[in-house]
């Protein structure tokens, strides 16, 4: 009788253990599953799909500090483009001129100002002038806050008789504001000033 006490003594300690490793190891496990799932979970949230032409492309969500220095030189681009795109007609002007003065303070309004005083883009119209920009380079200084750039571009001047090239430097610092419709990069161009715009080349047409 005490034998057998002994082997069902013996034998519940067996379902006992084996239990507990089974619990353990389930314990385990679910806990890696919902670690994994959780991780999974991350990456796929840092992942966008860009329908683009027909093509399904796989972008990558990164940190604002990540992306300063090409979403600013960038912004500085688009609004040397905006602004200095110009053709012989006044509604194209006023949109472009719209567009680029939402990216930047008064300082790019007080340049608008200035031109408009002195007849620039009436002359442009009567003279039947297309004005392009080109943007060489843009240089973003990211250590310090606002930050400064410097813009490297050339334009040309297409007139009825000649083409003009122009060298064009100009400077400005650039202020974090709040992305919107208007203001993709969530940039502001600010103290914006033109160092040098100085013809470089005329040829005759």
């Amino acid at each position: 009788m005490f034998k057998m006490m002994k082997n069902v003594d013996v034998a519940f300690r067996y379902i006992r253990a084996i239990s507990l490793l089974t619990a353990g190891g389930c314990i385990v496990i679910c806990s890696l599953i919902i670690y994994k799932s959780y991780e999974l979970a991350g990456k796929t949230q840092d992942r966008i799909y860009v329908l683009a032409g027909g093509k399904v492309l796989e972008a990558f969500a990164s940190e604002r500090k990540d992306n300063i220095g090409v979403e600013g030189r960038d912004h500085v681009k688009m609004f040397h483009f905006y602004f200095f795109t110009l053709s012989p007609d006044e509604k194209a002007i006023q949109q472009n001129i719209n567009k680029a003065l939402y990216l930047a303070d008064r300082s790019a309004k007080s340049q608008y100002d200035d031109l408009k005083e002195r007849n620039y883009y009436s002359n442009l119209i009567s003279g039947n002038v297309n004005q392009t920009i080109q943007v060489d380079s843009v240089m973003l200084d990211t250590q310090q806050y606002p930050y400064y750039f410097r813009c490297f571009a050339s334009q040309e001047l297409t007139r009825p008789t000649s083409i003009v090239q122009r060298r064009l430097v100009t400077e400005g610092f650039l202020r974090n504001v709040s992305r919107s419709e208007n203001n993709a990069h969530g940039f502001l161009v600010e103290r914006w000033n033109v160092i040098e715009n100085t013809d470089v080349n005329i040829k005759s047409r």
